[in-house]
């Protein structure tokens, strides 16, 4: 009864997470920069005024700089995927604690992360660890349409929109041209349906989610 008569009173107050008719989607997106196919994408979300979270590898920042300053610059959000792209799962905490510092090190100046996506979404007890003491929370996802291993963009959206709801987490990359276009296709027709992009820190706080590192979280 108790619960009930908060969600109420929330409903009547338009508390974060409650409000009647909004829907909050945030887009995701490993692997990158990229160049040509990040820029393309930060082109299309800047007109389409959507924001997206990135978890950009450390390796990739280094051979593209200036994407990884573009991102930051238009707002969007920046996580950590790891310098190496390799399994954090089977690696020691020596080899965690070098692949996050090294990735930190190459981030835009100003920019503070708050999450981490181990590659493949595997991790351990190490790496949970690990996370935590660099004060980030681990990042997982809710909707996967596998664009990685598609080359047909109408596919890719078909298998989002069909399943997303509002607080979802939706996994995408920017390495390909499918996936590029796909990721602009689903902006403009989730768009069309009344949901609103937001990087995965807005959306966290739009549903009054307190981010602790050392946590995983899938959708909010």
């Amino acid at each position: 009864m108790r619960k009930l008569i908060a969600v109420l009173l929330c409903l009547s107050l338009g508390c974060p997470g409650y409000a009647q008719g909004e829907k909050y989607v945030a887009l995701t997106f490993d692997d990158g920069p990229s160049g040509r196919f990040t820029q393309t994408l930060l082109a299309g979300l800047e007109e389409r005024q959507a924001q997206a979270t990135f978890l950009l590898c450390g390796y990739r920042i280094r051979e593209y700089p200036a994407q990884a300053e573009a991102i930051f610059a238009q707002g969007h959000e920046i996580g950590l995927h790891g310098y190496s792209h390799g399994c954090m799962k089977d690696m020691c905490r020596e080899e965690l604690d070098r692949e996050i510092a090294d990735t930190l090190a190459l981030l835009p100046e100003g920019c503070r992360p708050a999450f981490l996506r181990p590659p493949g979404g595997k991790y351990s007890q190490a790496v949970t660890e690990a996370a935590r003491q660099a004060g980030l929370a681990l990042l997982g996802w809710s909707v996967d349409p596998r664009d990685w291993a598609s080359h047909d963009a109408a596919t890719i959206r078909a298998a989002v929109v069909r399943q997303v709801k509002s607080g979802d987490v939706v996994l995408l990359h920017d390495m390909s041209w499918s996936s590029v276009e796909a990721a602009l296709m689903i902006v403009d027709a989730l768009k069309a349906q009344g949901f609103t992009f937001l990087t995965v820190s807005a959306l966290a706080q739009q549903t009054n989610t307190q981010i602790l590192p050392g946590r995983l979280y899938t959708r909010f």
